[in-house]
C-alpha cells in the first residue's frame, strides 16, 4: 500500500512538473502573436515609437529563436506596452 502510494505521488509529481516548462514558450508565443496584432492595427506613421515597436519585436523574436523564453517575454511585453500606448494617443 504504501509503495503504491509513493508511487502514485512521484507520478503525480511529474505530470505536474511538465507544464511549467513548456508555459515560458507557451507564453513567448501566445505575446508575439498578440504584438504581430497590434503591430498591424497600428496607424501607419514615420514615428520613433512605431519603429522601436518593431525594434522590440524581432529581438522578442530573435531571442525565441535563440531559445531565451524570459527575454522574449519581457521584450514582448515592453513593445506590447508601447504599442497600446501609441494607439490610445489622440489622432490628430
Amino acid at each position: 500500500m504504501k509503495r503504491t502510494a509513493l508511487a502514485g505521488l512521484f507520478i503525480s509529481a511529474a505530470m505536474l512538473a511538465s507544464p511549467v516548462f513548456a508555459a515560458d514558450n507557451n507564453l513567448c508565443t501566445s505575446k508575439l502573436q498578440e504584438l504581430k496584432s497590434k503591430v498591424n492595427a497600428l496607424p501607419a506613421s514615420s514615428d520613433n515609437s512605431t519603429m522601436e515597436i518593431k525594434r522590440l519585436m524581432a529581438s522578442a523574436e530573435a531571442s525565441k529563436a535563440s531559445g531565451d523564453n524570459n527575454k522574449c517575454v519581457s521584450e514582448a511585453t515592453q513593445a506590447l506596452t508601447r504599442a497600446d500606448s501609441l494607439s490610445n494617443q489622440p489622432k490628430p
